[in-house]
């Protein structure tokens, strides 16, 4: 599979339903909010670690990962991606066929022996006490390690990650970068939070559980092919993020989570030659009360229904860039609420299936 060679950008909503999508450790573990707007906030983190965890759970490699709620240390995870590809004749040759000159590289530092895990260990041995030597195997070790980790871990080619343990030190932009998601209209706390039991080792306390009455949330976020090339990220890759991106949230029930539904996903993408990008899409999109019912006062929202989401501006404007000849396709997903009149000028798009199984 190839390495993708267009930027796009998306557009990622979802609803929240007495529930709290982030929350602030800082803050009792409230809701994230801009007060003085009284806006929802997501981090970017959130949806990161939303994508990891789904995409851990199909039995895929993840880099930013867990052992017993706490994180796996980082030259353990190393290790262990190391020797998996040392002791395994098979991918080491696909390796070194498609890159000739690490394979160079390994026969003058471990010779030709293929028990390769048996030669590496042996000549670290042979250098442990020799920093010169050691220091010329630091680059072979960069370049050799860095290769088997971008291939072996999909959230590195997806959000990248800065490296630092012997022998590596690498810094990786992701190509799929991810805004803060804010509420697209104010957004009110529940008044009457929930008690609940934090249980300890030998004893037992109260604490209070926030949400948020509804919020519908967007993320903007950017996919870019320069980044692509430097973490091997492939049009593979960039399926299962958008299907990891809505399902992930699907896969998250926890009890503070419940309540949260991916609506739809937007996503524009350019033509190879071009590395331009509209901006944050968001600004493109009018969200008013809908009061027409009369069952809401104003200022009080409750579901989707009391809401009116407009994408004229945005539909204009890819428009133009259609018929400017910048823009290669737009493709999209939505939820069967949103067929429901709830959203008006959706832009066309290409449908794919998010729902499709990983």
């Amino acid at each position: 599979m190839s390495v993708i060679d267009r930027n796009s950008e998306f557009l990622f909503g979802f609803q929240a339903t007495m529930t709290n999508p982030n929350g602030d450790p800082d803050q009792e573990n409230k809701p994230r909010m801009d007060y003085e707007t009284s806006t929802l906030l997501v981090s970017d983190s959130r949806r990161k670690r939303d994508c990891r965890d789904f995409l851990k759970n199909k039995g895929y490699q993840i880099f930013v990962d867990t052992l017993a709620d706490a994180k796996v240390p980082m030259d353990q995870m190393f290790e262990y991606i190391r020797d998996s590809w040392l002791v395994d004749k098979d991918k080491m040759e696909r390796l070194f066929a498609e890159n000739p000159s690490l394979k160079q590289a390994w026969e003058e530092f471990f010779g030709k022996d293929e028990n390769y895990k048996e030669a590496y260990q042996k000549k670290l041995k042979e250098l442990k006490d020799s920093k010169k030597k050691a220091k010329e195997l630091s680059p072979f070790n960069n370049a050799f390690l860095t290769e088997i980790i971008r291939r072996s871990l999909i959230d590195i080619r997806l959000f990248g990650s800065a490296m630092a343990v012997e022998g590596v030190t690498r810094t990786y932009t992701g190509p799929v970068q991810i805004s803060w998601g804010y509420s697209l209209h104010p957004v009110e706390l529940v008044k009457s939070n929930t008690i609940t039991t934090i249980m300890n080792e030998d004893s037992s306390t109260f604490g209070k559980k926030y949400k948020v009455y509804y919020a519908l949330v967007a993320h903007y976020g950017t996919i870019n092919k320069y980044s692509a090339r430097l973490t091997s990220m492939t049009e593979e890759d960039r399926n299962l993020f958008r299907r990891a991106l809505v399902q992930g949230m699907m896969a998250n029930q926890t009890d503070s989570k419940q309540g949260q539904e991916p609506l739809f996903y937007i996503e524009v993408i350019y033509k190879p030659e071009y590395d331009v990008y509209l901006g944050d899409l968001r600004r493109f999109i009018d969200v008013k009360q809908n009061n027409e019912d009369g069952t809401r006062k104003e200022g009080v929202i409750r579901s989707l229904n009391d809401l009116i989401v407009d994408f004229n501006d945005l539909n204009q404007v890819i428009t133009e860039l259609k018929n400017e000849g910048y823009i290669e396709k737009v493709i999209g997903w939505g939820h069967p609420i949103t067929q429901k009149g709830h959203f008006l000028n959706m832009p066309a798009f290409e449908p794919v299936d998010l729902w499709e199984p990983i």
